[in-house]
């Protein structure tokens, strides 16, 4: 009975039309991706990163840092830098029963469908449901949107897209938020502050451990909202739950984000910015991103001959431009500034900021902001286009006469869908027959193990490994041998027999990255790398006899304080939905 009640009160909820609207829009921009096979993609790592993230939840090492099989299988710090959710998400799928084909397929339909439900709320928020839908019709099949999926394969960015619209709309429903405690160092008025940012802080730090990049890109723009909205409502109170959310958010996510921030010298990130990633390289034009139709499968390259689309879509760029000088004549006529307006205001503002950072024009500010180089392809801000002209488009239900708004609903729904309607296909218009079995043997996993290899690789290389690793140890000097190899993610043993009078020289099939600990019968030893080591990988001595020879990655200082501030964090945010809960029973 209890759950007849359930669905009765989900059935009548004045959302369950919309969304369900929301749904069949996110089903159809997704809908190829429904049948069996996979695509091809620029980013074709996806199967192979969630091996490597289910292989270290089997082997305890969680979180995962260090995965075995990438770096041409000499290991690969992976995960210490690049964001987890996705994959940490994938895992729910795996134990699901889902193949490694279906699970990453299944996160980009999760991609599509999440980011129209959280720009419903957002929009919602503002212009009522009607609203609320066209501009998540208009987010979803964004054509960007299917450049990301179908054509990129950009599984991270595509998340990225899910929390833009659940940040904006908590960090507004806070600042309007008039009944906010002055936060005193009470129990009470503490745990309300918390318990008012939990929202926001959890959309951040789920931002956090998505996509690097977009956080770089989207903080601006966020900053723009709050003080945009602190000015409009003078609400100076909330201040300090927002201090708090955001301060919570890094905490929640400070396993990853620390070790980011604090580890990034331990590996080659200029590899990030040169070469083909130089950012001069990657300028869209505006008759790319405003007027160009063309739609393509291959990549962005120097110049004007892409192979890949940057439009943002007429119908998103050309219907905001309609709510401005209409706004004006509401304003000569009430001379006062609606929420609504002001939304849209600051969001047509992102849009077209956004569009100037992803033009030549915006070149001297990438010169004089470095952190911007490593977002390394400028149009990733149509990211924040489609983010702020999807938003504005709902504001037309809101000002249209109520006798043709439905007519005018349909109208930019069709056209929004007739516009995208052939940018939503993978490459060839179909799915191609793909195995796990498949993905991970052969060619193809050769492939895998080398792709990326230099996104990460460790400072102490001077190139990236030739060839791929045979064996976890070989006899390099003296006269001896290495038998019995076992190896998990991020440890591995093996038995040295040294039979002459000397040391022997052991030259070990992994790369060097801080705090690999070498035990000789569980003595540590040194390790060290000789100059004409070129691959980074390191080596160890040891005298006379035979021994048993055990090493781990362990945490450094920094990875172990990301651990403990994330899970007394989430202890915090444990005990304090327990007080709300408690509070709210009481």
């Amino acid at each position: 009975m209890r759950g007849l009640t359930f669905v009765k009160k989900i059935i009548s909820s004045p959302n369950f039309l919309p969304l369900l609207a929301v749904f069949f829009f996110a089903w159809l921009a997704a809908k190829p991706l429904f049948g069996t096979g996979y695509f091809n993609m620029h980013d074709d790592l996806q199967m192979m990163r969630q091996l490597e993230m289910e292989k270290c939840f089997a082997d305890l090492q969680i979180p995962c840092r260090w995965v075995p099989d990438m770096g041409y299988g000499f290991g690969y710090p992976l995960f210490n830098f690049y964001p987890p959710l996705p994959y940490l998400v994938g895992q729910i799928f795996r134990i699901l029963g889902y193949s490694f084909v279906d699970t990453a397929k299944a996160l980009f339909i999760t991609a599509f469908m999440a980011s129209g439900v959280t720009m419903y709320f957002l929009a919602k928020r503002f212009f009522g449901r009607l609203g609320g839908v066209l501009s998540s019709v208009f987010y979803v099949w964004a054509p960007y949107h299917a450049v990301d999926i179908y054509v990129r394969g950009a599984m991270n960015e595509a998340w990225g897209l899910i929390w833009f619209p659940l940040i904006l709309l908590f960090s507004y429903n806070l600042i309007a938020n008039k009944d906010l405690p002055i936060l005193k160092f009470t129990k009470y008025s503490i745990v309300k502050n918390l318990i008012l940012g939990i929202p926001l802080a959890l959309s951040w730090a789920a931002l956090l451990t998505s996509h690097n990049l977009m956080v770089i890109i989207f903080t601006p723009f966020f900053a723009m909202w709050c003080v945009a909205w602190l000015l409009y409502y003078k609400n100076w109170k909330v201040l300090p739950p927002l201090i708090i959310s955001g301060l919570w958010s890094f905490c929640l996510a400070a396993f990853f984000t620390l070790p980011v921030f604090f580890e990034k010298n331990v590996v080659q990130t200029d590899s990030l910015v040169k070469g083909y990633y130089e950012f001069t390289a990657h300028f869209p034009s505006i008759g790319q991103l405003l007027i160009s139709r063309f739609w393509g499968f291959g990549p962005s390259v120097w110049g004007l001959n892409d192979e890949m689309s940057f439009q943002v879509g007429w119908f998103h760029w050309i219907l905001p431009l309609f709510l401005i000088p209409f706004f004006a004549l509401l304003l000569l006529r009430k001379r006062k500034v609606t929420v609504p307006m002001l939304a849209v205001s600051v969001l047509f503002a992102t849009g077209w900021i956004a569009l100037f950072m992803a033009h030549p024009k915006s070149t001297p500010i990438w010169e004089h902001i470095k952190a911007l180089q490593f977002i390394q392809f400028p149009w990733r801000y149509l990211t924040m286009i489609i983010l702020g002209f999807s938003f504005c488009v709902g504001a037309i239900m809101t000002y249209l006469p109520k006798f043709i708004r439905y007519i005018g609903f349909i109208v930019l729904v069709v056209a929004a869908l007739a516009y995208s309607w052939n940018f939503f296909l993978p490459q060839h218009g179909k799915l191609g027959p793909l195995t796990d079995q498949e993905k991970f043997t052969g060619a193809a996993w050769e492939l895998q193990q080398t792709a990326g290899i230099y996104d990460y690789l460790p400072n102490t290389a001077e190139m990236a490994p030739q060839g791929p690793r045979r064996e976890i140890a070989e006899v390099i000097e003296g006269d001896g041998h290495v038998h019995s190899g076992k190896q998990g993610t991020n440890w591995f043993t093996f038995v040295a027999h040294n039979e002459g009078e000397t040391e022997m020289t052991i030259r070990v099939g992994q790369l060097a990255f801080p705090n690999w600990k070498v035990t000789l019968d569980g003595k540590e030893i040194p390790t060290f790398i000789p100059d004409t080591e070129k691959w980074g990988r390191f080596y160890i001595k040891i005298p006379k006899g035979e021994y048993q020879i055990k090493a781990q990655l362990e945490d450094t200082p920094v990875r172990s304080i990301g651990n403990g501030i994330t899970v007394i964090a989430w202890v915090v945010f444990a005990a304090v939905l327990t007080a709300s809960y408690k509070k709210k029973s009481s």
